[in-house]
Protein backbone atom coordinates (compact mmCIF):
# COMPACT_ATOMS: atom_id res chain seq x y z
CA UNK A 1 0.00 0.00 0.00
CA UNK A 2 1.81 3.11 -1.25
CA UNK A 3 -0.58 5.88 0.87
CA UNK A 4 0.25 6.87 4.26
CA UNK A 5 -2.55 4.94 6.84
CA UNK A 6 -3.07 6.82 9.76
CA UNK A 7 -4.87 5.31 12.89
CA UNK A 8 -6.29 7.02 16.13
CA UNK A 9 -5.82 4.60 18.23
CA UNK A 10 -7.54 3.90 22.19
CA UNK A 11 -6.07 1.64 24.98
CA UNK A 12 -8.32 1.25 28.11
CA UNK A 13 -8.03 -2.38 29.44
CA UNK A 14 -6.83 -1.55 32.80
CA UNK A 15 -5.04 1.35 34.31
CA UNK A 16 -4.15 3.74 31.85
CA UNK A 17 -6.45 5.57 29.93
CA UNK A 18 -4.66 6.29 26.26
CA UNK A 19 -5.11 7.14 22.62
CA UNK A 20 -2.12 7.77 20.18
CA UNK A 21 -1.73 8.50 16.69
CA UNK A 22 0.37 5.70 14.30
CA UNK A 23 1.17 6.18 10.94
CA UNK A 24 2.21 3.18 9.09
CA UNK A 25 2.40 0.88 11.88
CA UNK A 26 6.02 2.03 12.79
CA UNK A 27 6.00 6.17 13.38
CA UNK A 28 4.25 7.53 16.37
CA UNK A 29 2.75 10.98 16.00
CA UNK A 30 1.69 11.16 19.26
CA UNK A 31 1.50 8.97 22.47
CA UNK A 32 -0.66 10.52 25.25
CA UNK A 33 -0.83 7.88 29.01
CA UNK A 34 -3.14 8.99 31.94
CA UNK A 35 -1.68 6.68 34.58
CA UNK A 36 -3.70 5.90 37.18
CA UNK A 37 -0.95 4.31 39.45
CA UNK A 38 -0.98 6.99 42.08
CA UNK A 39 -4.70 6.37 42.85
CA UNK A 40 -4.74 2.25 42.92
CA UNK A 41 -1.92 2.08 45.06
CA UNK A 42 -3.74 3.58 47.66
CA UNK A 43 -5.63 0.20 47.79
CA UNK A 44 -2.50 -1.53 46.89
CA UNK A 45 -4.02 -2.71 43.52
CA UNK A 46 -6.06 -1.87 40.75
CA UNK A 47 -9.67 -1.00 41.84
CA UNK A 48 -11.79 -1.85 38.53
CA UNK A 49 -15.25 0.17 39.38
CA UNK A 50 -12.20 3.19 40.10
CA UNK A 51 -10.33 2.25 37.11
CA UNK A 52 -13.75 2.63 35.02
CA UNK A 53 -14.71 5.85 36.21
CA UNK A 54 -11.04 7.59 35.75
CA UNK A 55 -11.30 6.07 31.87
CA UNK A 56 -14.93 8.07 31.62
CA UNK A 57 -13.28 11.12 33.08
CA UNK A 58 -10.18 11.12 30.76
CA UNK A 59 -10.88 9.90 27.47
CA UNK A 60 -12.30 12.70 25.74
CA UNK A 61 -8.95 14.40 27.17
CA UNK A 62 -6.55 11.63 25.91
CA UNK A 63 -7.99 11.11 22.31
CA UNK A 64 -8.07 14.90 21.95
CA UNK A 65 -4.67 15.58 23.23
CA UNK A 66 -3.75 12.66 20.83
CA UNK A 67 -4.42 14.76 17.99
CA UNK A 68 -3.71 18.24 18.65
CA UNK A 69 0.27 16.62 19.22
CA UNK A 70 -0.09 14.71 15.90
CA UNK A 71 -1.44 18.62 14.66
CA UNK A 72 -3.76 16.57 12.82
CA UNK A 73 -7.72 16.52 12.93
CA UNK A 74 -10.44 13.71 13.26
CA UNK A 75 -11.08 13.96 9.27
CA UNK A 76 -7.04 13.77 8.93
CA UNK A 77 -7.00 9.58 10.50
CA UNK A 78 -8.13 6.78 8.08
CA UNK A 79 -9.27 4.41 10.83
CA UNK A 80 -9.72 4.47 14.59
CA UNK A 81 -8.51 1.46 16.37
CA UNK A 82 -9.44 0.18 20.13
CA UNK A 83 -8.01 -2.48 22.41
CA UNK A 84 -11.53 -5.03 23.00
CA UNK A 85 -10.05 -7.46 24.91
CA UNK A 86 -8.72 -9.03 27.17
CA UNK A 87 -8.53 -6.41 30.18
CA UNK A 88 -11.26 -5.36 32.80
CA UNK A 89 -14.81 -5.32 31.35
CA UNK A 90 -15.40 -2.26 32.79
CA UNK A 91 -12.55 -0.41 31.55
CA UNK A 92 -12.89 -1.97 28.36
CA UNK A 93 -15.99 -1.07 27.65
CA UNK A 94 -15.19 2.72 27.93
CA UNK A 95 -12.80 2.55 25.28
CA UNK A 96 -14.74 0.49 22.89
CA UNK A 97 -17.81 2.60 23.28
CA UNK A 98 -15.75 5.90 23.05
CA UNK A 99 -13.79 4.44 19.63
CA UNK A 100 -17.36 3.83 18.18
CA UNK A 101 -18.68 6.84 18.90
CA UNK A 102 -15.82 8.70 17.31
CA UNK A 103 -15.57 5.90 14.06
CA UNK A 104 -19.36 6.89 13.32
CA UNK A 105 -19.38 10.19 13.65
CA UNK A 106 -16.52 10.82 11.87
CA UNK A 107 -17.37 8.28 9.18
CA UNK A 108 -13.96 6.31 10.03
CA UNK A 109 -13.60 2.40 9.71
CA UNK A 110 -13.39 1.19 13.15
CA UNK A 111 -10.89 -2.00 14.37
CA UNK A 112 -11.35 -3.87 17.31
CA UNK A 113 -7.46 -4.91 18.21
CA UNK A 114 -6.37 -7.49 20.97
CA UNK A 115 -4.44 -6.22 23.66
CA UNK A 116 -1.66 -9.02 23.71
CA UNK A 117 -1.20 -8.44 19.91
CA UNK A 118 -0.71 -4.54 20.83
CA UNK A 119 1.88 -5.66 23.39
CA UNK A 120 3.56 -7.43 20.56
CA UNK A 121 3.02 -5.19 18.11
CA UNK A 122 4.88 -2.56 20.50
CA UNK A 123 7.81 -3.91 18.67
CA UNK A 124 8.03 -2.84 15.35
CA UNK A 125 7.76 0.91 16.62
CA UNK A 126 11.55 1.10 17.60
CA UNK A 127 13.20 -1.55 15.91
CA UNK A 128 12.74 -0.89 11.66
CA UNK A 129 14.05 -4.42 11.08
CA UNK A 130 11.49 -6.44 12.39
CA UNK A 131 9.68 -8.59 10.52
CA UNK A 132 7.89 -11.77 11.03
CA UNK A 133 8.37 -14.63 11.92
CA UNK A 134 10.16 -14.00 15.32
CA UNK A 135 9.83 -15.91 18.61
CA UNK A 136 8.14 -13.48 21.46
CA UNK A 137 8.09 -13.52 25.30
CA UNK A 138 4.99 -11.24 26.56
CA UNK A 139 5.27 -11.14 30.30
CA UNK A 140 2.89 -8.61 31.94
CA UNK A 141 0.39 -8.70 35.35
CA UNK A 142 -1.83 -10.83 33.70
CA UNK A 143 -0.22 -12.61 31.14
CA UNK A 144 3.04 -15.06 30.54
CA UNK A 145 2.91 -16.12 27.07
CA UNK A 146 5.71 -17.92 24.63
CA UNK A 147 4.62 -17.07 21.20
CA UNK A 148 5.80 -17.79 17.67
CA UNK A 149 4.81 -14.77 15.78
CA UNK A 150 4.53 -16.26 12.25
CA UNK A 151 3.13 -13.21 10.42
CA UNK A 152 1.53 -10.08 11.24
CA UNK A 153 -1.70 -11.12 12.90
CA UNK A 154 -0.85 -14.99 13.01
CA UNK A 155 0.07 -16.65 15.98
CA UNK A 156 1.17 -19.95 17.11
CA UNK A 157 1.29 -19.89 21.51
CA UNK A 158 3.88 -22.40 22.33
CA UNK A 159 3.29 -21.75 26.39
CA UNK A 160 1.39 -20.32 29.07
CA UNK A 161 0.87 -19.43 32.23
CA UNK A 162 -0.86 -22.33 34.18
CA UNK A 163 -1.26 -20.25 36.94
CA UNK A 164 -0.08 -17.05 38.16
CA UNK A 165 1.04 -14.43 35.56
CA UNK A 166 4.51 -13.02 35.95
CA UNK A 167 3.93 -9.43 37.01
CA UNK A 168 0.55 -11.07 39.08
CA UNK A 169 3.68 -12.78 41.19
CA UNK A 170 5.44 -9.90 41.67
CA UNK A 171 2.82 -7.99 42.77
CA UNK A 172 1.94 -10.44 45.44
CA UNK A 173 5.49 -10.53 46.49
CA UNK A 174 5.92 -7.24 46.73
CA UNK A 175 3.37 -6.61 49.19
CA UNK A 176 4.86 -9.45 51.28
CA UNK A 177 7.57 -7.95 52.06
CA UNK A 178 5.95 -4.45 52.38
CA UNK A 179 7.03 -2.56 49.61
CA UNK A 180 3.44 -1.64 48.27
CA UNK A 181 1.85 -1.80 44.24
CA UNK A 182 3.15 -1.34 42.10
CA UNK A 183 5.33 -4.49 42.44
CA UNK A 184 7.11 -5.17 39.80
CA UNK A 185 9.19 -1.62 39.89
CA UNK A 186 10.10 -1.50 43.45
CA UNK A 187 11.32 -5.20 43.41
CA UNK A 188 13.79 -4.28 40.66
CA UNK A 189 14.77 -1.75 42.17
CA UNK A 190 15.33 -3.22 45.17
CA UNK A 191 16.95 -5.90 44.37
CA UNK A 192 20.11 -4.11 42.98
CA UNK A 193 21.03 -4.15 46.60
CA UNK A 194 20.19 -7.68 47.45
CA UNK A 195 22.14 -11.47 46.87
CA UNK A 196 20.15 -13.43 44.11
CA UNK A 197 21.33 -16.53 45.44
CA UNK A 198 20.75 -15.74 49.01
CA UNK A 199 17.61 -17.95 48.81
CA UNK A 200 17.08 -21.14 46.87
CA UNK A 201 13.30 -20.29 45.74
CA UNK A 202 12.11 -23.08 43.18
CA UNK A 203 12.07 -22.77 39.11
CA UNK A 204 9.11 -24.66 38.09
CA UNK A 205 9.07 -27.31 35.10
CA UNK A 206 6.29 -29.57 32.91
CA UNK A 207 7.25 -32.45 31.47
CA UNK A 208 4.12 -32.47 29.69
CA UNK A 209 4.69 -28.78 28.11
CA UNK A 210 8.23 -27.76 28.55
CA UNK A 211 7.39 -24.22 27.53
CA UNK A 212 4.35 -23.79 30.20
CA UNK A 213 4.82 -21.43 33.22
CA UNK A 214 3.90 -21.62 36.53
CA UNK A 215 4.38 -18.92 39.56
CA UNK A 216 2.47 -19.42 41.96
CA UNK A 217 4.55 -22.02 43.37
CA UNK A 218 7.18 -19.58 43.49
CA UNK A 219 5.26 -17.41 45.24
CA UNK A 220 4.09 -19.98 48.26
CA UNK A 221 7.82 -20.68 48.76
CA UNK A 222 8.42 -17.10 49.07
CA UNK A 223 5.50 -16.57 51.93
CA UNK A 224 6.22 -20.00 53.36
CA UNK A 225 10.21 -18.43 53.64
CA UNK A 226 8.54 -14.90 55.44
CA UNK A 227 6.28 -17.19 57.85
CA UNK A 228 9.13 -19.41 58.93
CA UNK A 229 11.51 -16.46 59.54
CA UNK A 230 8.84 -14.79 61.30
CA UNK A 231 7.96 -18.02 63.67
CA UNK A 232 12.03 -18.92 64.00
CA UNK A 233 12.73 -15.27 65.28
CA UNK A 234 14.68 -15.16 62.02
CA UNK A 235 15.58 -11.82 60.47
CA UNK A 236 14.09 -11.16 56.89
CA UNK A 237 16.31 -8.81 54.43
CA UNK A 238 13.61 -7.48 52.04
CA UNK A 239 16.66 -7.33 49.23
CA UNK A 240 17.91 -10.83 49.32
CA UNK A 241 14.19 -12.30 49.16
CA UNK A 242 13.29 -9.44 46.49
CA UNK A 243 16.55 -10.23 44.71
CA UNK A 244 16.30 -14.82 44.93
CA UNK A 245 12.53 -14.22 43.90
CA UNK A 246 13.18 -12.01 40.96
CA UNK A 247 16.32 -14.17 39.87
CA UNK A 248 13.69 -17.32 40.04
CA UNK A 249 11.22 -15.58 38.06
CA UNK A 250 13.89 -14.40 35.34
CA UNK A 251 15.75 -17.88 35.06
CA UNK A 252 12.36 -19.68 34.04
CA UNK A 253 11.65 -16.60 31.40
CA UNK A 254 15.06 -16.45 29.84
CA UNK A 255 15.57 -20.68 30.31
CA UNK A 256 11.83 -21.42 28.24
CA UNK A 257 12.72 -18.96 26.02
CA UNK A 258 15.80 -20.32 25.30
CA UNK A 259 14.95 -24.00 25.15
CA UNK A 260 11.89 -22.77 22.16
CA UNK A 261 14.52 -21.09 20.51
CA UNK A 262 16.75 -24.11 20.19
CA UNK A 263 14.13 -26.38 19.08
CA UNK A 264 12.05 -24.21 16.39
CA UNK A 265 15.10 -22.77 15.39
CA UNK A 266 14.21 -19.32 15.88
CA UNK A 267 17.32 -16.76 15.35
CA UNK A 268 15.21 -13.52 16.75
CA UNK A 269 13.22 -13.03 20.38
CA UNK A 270 11.49 -10.06 20.80
CA UNK A 271 9.58 -9.18 24.93
CA UNK A 272 7.05 -7.36 25.28
CA UNK A 273 4.42 -6.66 28.05
CA UNK A 274 4.53 -4.35 31.72
CA UNK A 275 7.53 -7.06 33.13
CA UNK A 276 9.78 -6.27 29.92
CA UNK A 277 10.73 -2.98 31.17
CA UNK A 278 12.12 -5.23 34.34
CA UNK A 279 15.78 -4.14 33.77
CA UNK A 280 17.18 -7.49 34.96
CA UNK A 281 15.42 -9.17 32.86
CA UNK A 282 16.40 -7.51 30.09
CA UNK A 283 20.07 -7.82 30.97
CA UNK A 284 19.65 -11.52 31.34
CA UNK A 285 17.75 -12.21 27.90
CA UNK A 286 20.34 -9.74 25.90
CA UNK A 287 23.47 -12.11 27.49
CA UNK A 288 21.31 -14.80 26.83
CA UNK A 289 21.05 -14.07 23.39
CA UNK A 290 24.07 -12.95 22.58
CA UNK A 291 25.61 -16.03 23.88
CA UNK A 292 23.24 -17.56 21.53
CA UNK A 293 24.16 -15.26 18.57
CA UNK A 294 20.03 -14.76 18.89
CA UNK A 295 18.80 -11.07 17.39
CA UNK A 296 17.29 -9.64 20.65
CA UNK A 297 14.84 -7.07 20.61
CA UNK A 298 12.96 -4.97 23.29
CA UNK A 299 10.47 -2.03 22.97
CA UNK A 300 11.52 1.36 25.41
CA UNK A 301 9.80 1.13 28.82
CA UNK A 302 6.70 3.36 28.15
CA UNK A 303 5.94 1.27 25.24
CA UNK A 304 6.10 -1.57 27.79
CA UNK A 305 3.53 -0.54 29.73
CA UNK A 306 -0.06 -0.51 28.53
CA UNK A 307 -0.44 2.84 25.80
CA UNK A 308 -2.39 3.26 22.68
CA UNK A 309 0.48 3.18 20.53
CA UNK A 310 0.85 -0.33 20.07
CA UNK A 311 -2.88 -0.87 19.93
CA UNK A 312 -1.95 1.87 16.66
CA UNK A 313 0.98 -0.35 14.95
CA UNK A 314 -1.17 -3.84 15.25
CA UNK A 315 -4.11 -1.81 14.29
CA UNK A 316 -2.06 -0.83 10.80
CA UNK A 317 -1.50 -4.43 9.87
CA UNK A 318 -4.90 -5.29 9.92
CA UNK A 319 -5.70 -2.46 8.29
CA UNK A 320 -4.04 -3.19 5.11
CA UNK A 321 -5.61 -6.90 4.95
CA UNK A 322 -8.95 -5.13 4.92
CA UNK A 323 -10.02 -6.25 8.21
CA UNK A 324 -12.71 -4.05 9.78
CA UNK A 325 -14.97 -4.01 12.81
CA UNK A 326 -18.87 -3.97 13.15
CA UNK A 327 -20.48 -1.19 15.65
CA UNK A 328 -21.24 -4.32 17.53
CA UNK A 329 -18.26 -4.44 18.48
CA UNK A 330 -18.12 -5.35 22.42
CA UNK A 331 -15.57 -6.06 25.08
CA UNK A 332 -14.26 -9.30 25.68
CA UNK A 333 -12.76 -9.34 28.84
CA UNK A 334 -11.35 -13.36 28.35
CA UNK A 335 -10.22 -12.57 24.86
CA UNK A 336 -7.18 -15.10 23.61
CA UNK A 337 -4.47 -14.34 21.76
CA UNK A 338 -5.59 -15.71 17.69
CA UNK A 339 -9.18 -15.10 18.22
CA UNK A 340 -11.70 -12.93 16.53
Amino acid sequence: MSKDVTILAIESSCDETAAAVVRNGREVLSNVIHSQIDLHTLYGGVVPEIASRQHIEKINQVVEKALVDASLSLQDVDAVAVTYGPGLVGALLVGVSAAKAIAYGADKPLLGIHHIEGHISANYIENPDLKPPFHCLVVSGGHTHLVHVKDYGEYEILGRTRDDAAGEAFDKVARAIGLGYPGGPKIDKLSYEGNPQAIAFPRAKFEDSVYDFSFSGLKSAVLNYLNSCEMKGETVVPADVAASFQQAVIDVLVGHSMEALKRCGGTRLAIAGGVASNKHLREAMEAACRERGIAFYHPSPILCTDNAAMIGAAAYYEFIKGVRSGYDLNAVPGLRLGER
